[in-house]
């Protein structure tokens, strides 16, 4: 695994993509090279609006716990019944992510939704992909790159 690590700021949606911290703000360490989208956006093999498309899908993934569980589940639950300011319960924005998932892969088609889910969700490379998938080398990053423009339609990421 190849590594590279920034500094980045942090921010509730997680860490900022560009840009050194402001000061005083909190950071944290981030390893460019973790994900094979990173991986990709790290050497100029993906855009900015690629990379952040995968990364939102991967989000919307995770946010709808998409992935299996190994553990029993530990989050808190909320008991006020309060709204504030995000007025959707967990169980609501979780179902609100699977939407948002389910309408991206179904945006990038038949095809394109394997190397997709593979690269962005899974955290498979793209070697790994191909030789599951049963494609030729190197076939990957062309797939990918066509899934990930249309995920980004999907998002509206300009």
């Amino acid at each position: 695994m190849d590594r590279k690590f920034v500094e980045r700021e942090l921010t509730p949606a997680g860490p900022r993509r560009r840009g050194t911290p402001e000061a005083g703000a909190r950071s944290v360490t981030v390893n460019l090279g973790e994900s094979p989208l990173g991986w990709l956006h790290a050497r100029g093999h993906l855009s900015d609006r690629q990379f952040d498309a995968g990364e939102r899908l991967r989000a919307d993934y995770e946010c709808a716990q998409l992935a299996p569980s190994v553990t029993m589940r530990w989050d808190p639950v909320r008991v006020d019944g309060g709204g504030g300011a995000d007025c959707l319960t967990p169980g609501e924005r979780q179902i609100a992510a699977r939407e948002r998932f389910d309408g991206a892969m179904a945006q990038a088609g038949r095809g394109l939704s394997d190397i997709l889910w593979r690269a962005a969700c899974a955290g498979e490379s793209l070697a790994a992909a191909e030789k599951a998938l049963a494609w030729p080398a190197r076939s990957g990053k062309l797939v990918l790159g066509l899934a990930l423009d249309r995920v980004a339609d999907f998002y509206r990421i300009g």
